[in-house]
């Protein structure tokens, strides 16, 4: 009687590879602020990375495509009066980003498709609530324009970015908050806190549906994210200080699905989970190594896959969503590895001899289109995201404007008076230049409609002179 010794599984073999050097991001100061955030947000479009900037806070923002060794006087998004904690990409619009700051505030900002001539310093909405810094942005999975941001105030506030207000606020958190992470649906989402639980919160209700106290007994950081099919999964460390996993059912806290032990660093573990294949990449800061495991429903739930190790550790990382993959080389994720000065990007491949499109690869995957608006979130509804097939690849969309309907609450203040100096003389030659612009703009579009008008025009002439009209 044969007995199945080896798991059987399709991810199995997946390997990491870093891309060639002229492939990475070069000479970039990668911010050294002290907080667990991933330093990195990457969509089909843009590299975002969060920067060491002078007098206030900034991130860089550069196309895919500019890889290789980047301007140092490259613009940079620095609207911020303190250093930028955290960002995060809009998943329903691929040119607006969001960011969180020490200075208290959260900004929106709507990046253009073409390089900007200078720093980009006007945010789209800025979204002023917390009274302590705003270390955690993330953008709602389903509904347009939803906006999640949790403070060092130990308060989370969801904002309608597309209005600038602020719609729930939720404040039955003690300490200090880790992470959020919404589900799949956005109908709930899960927070780790300094107070060591894990809870499960409907922002609707503003009630905590479940709770676990020490999922995992050590005090360092906590991380939770939900899984595609409910479930909870965890890192965190045991009271030796050794770093764990955990996978959790909401529905009944008491006792772990799975509960693994890992190593003895002391770096917080990051996870990057892909709900299309159910694996789920585990990335400590100062480590050297990604670790990736597949959840399942056969014991022991959370197998281990592999490990991608390098030379140099990582100071953060960002994840690539499925619409940016390359499906002509299955590759299944890709990770952007920030070093000290630099930002590489690592290659997770599934082995396979046919060039033919993989279907038990790709999944449809969530598209750019929301399920959702604002209101009908908030007035109680859950849709599931929209998919879309990669059977052809993704071809980012056009850049679409963010419109904010009511006005942002700072362009009701006065402006603050200042004495003439060279600084001035810099506003208003900017100033100038953007009148130049629009106005350049607006005869474009003038030329367009004319031209437009004239073909129109000498169709109608050739029916006539032909004789068919």
């Amino acid at each position: 009687m044969s007995r199945r010794v080896v798991r059987q599984s399709k991810f199995r073999h997946v390997f990491g590879q870093p891309l060639k050097a002229d492939q990475s991001y070069e000479d970039i100061r990668v911010s050294r602020v002290t907080w667990d955030s991933s330093f990195c947000a990457v969509n089909p479009k843009f590299l975002a990375i969060i920067v060491e900037s002078g007098g206030g806070g900034a991130f860089l923002v550069v196309p895919l495509s500019k890889t290789g060794r980047v301007d140092k006087n490259y613009p940079l998004v620095a609207g911020h009066t303190g250093p930028v904690l955290d960002i995060d990409w809009c998943p329903h619009n691929d040119n607006i980003i969001a960011s969180g700051s020490e200075d208290c505030t959260a900004m929106v900002w709507q990046i253009p498709d073409s390089t900007p001539l200078r720093p980009i310093m006007e945010p789209v909405v800025t979204l002023e609530g917390h009274s302590k810094r705003v270390g955690i942005i993330t953008w709602h999975p389903t509904a347009r324009n939803i906006l999640l941001t949790a403070g060092s105030d130990n308060l989370i506030i969801i904002w309608n970015v597309g209005t600038g207000e602020h719609l729930i606020t939720i404040d039955n958190h003690p300490d200090l908050i880790y992470n959020v992470s919404w589900n799949r649906n956005g109908s709930l989402f899960c927070t780790t806190c300094k107070d060591k639980k894990v809870r499960v919160i409907d922002p609707r209700k503003q009630e905590i549906v479940a709770e676990k106290l020490s999922p995992h007994e050590g005090i360092r950081p906590m991380r939770a994210i939900f899984t595609r099919d409910g479930s909870i999964f965890t890192t965190g460390f045991t009271r030796m200080s050794q770093r764990e996993l955990g996978l959790w059912d909401p529905v009944n806290f008491d006792e772990p699905i799975a509960l693994q032990e890992m190593d003895t660093s002391n770096g917080v573990l990051l996870p990057f989970y892909d709900p299309d294949t159910n694996i789920v990449y585990l990335c400590g800061k100062g480590d050297s190594s990604i670790r990736y495991f597949e959840i399942t429903d056969e014991p022991p739930y959370v197998h281990y896959l592999s490990t991608f190790s390098s030379k140099e550790p990582q100071r953060g990382m960002g994840f690539m969503p499925k619409r940016g993959l390359d499906v002509s080389k299955c590759e299944i994720a890709r990770l952007y590895k920030l070093h000290e000065r630099k930002c590489e990007p690592i290659t997770m491949t599934v082995p396979r001899k046919s060039d033919l499109f993989q279907d038990d690869l790709y999944p449809d995957t969530a598209g750019p289109e929301p399920a959702l608006e604002a209101q009908d979130w908030l007035e109680g509804k859950n849709a599931d995201p929209l998919l879309v097939s990669l059977r052809d690849g993704y071809v980012p969309l056009k850049n679409r404007e963010l419109k904010v309907v009511k006005k942002n609450i700072l362009d009701s203040r006065p402006a603050p008076r200042r004495s003439m100096s060279t600084c001035d003389g810099n506003f208003q030659h900017q100033v100038t230049l953007e009148k130049l612009l629009e106005e350049i703009h607006s005869l474009k579009v003038t030329v367009q409609s004319q031209e437009k008008r004239i073909c129109d025009l000498e169709n109608k002439l050739s029916k006539f002179t032909n004789g068919t009209a």
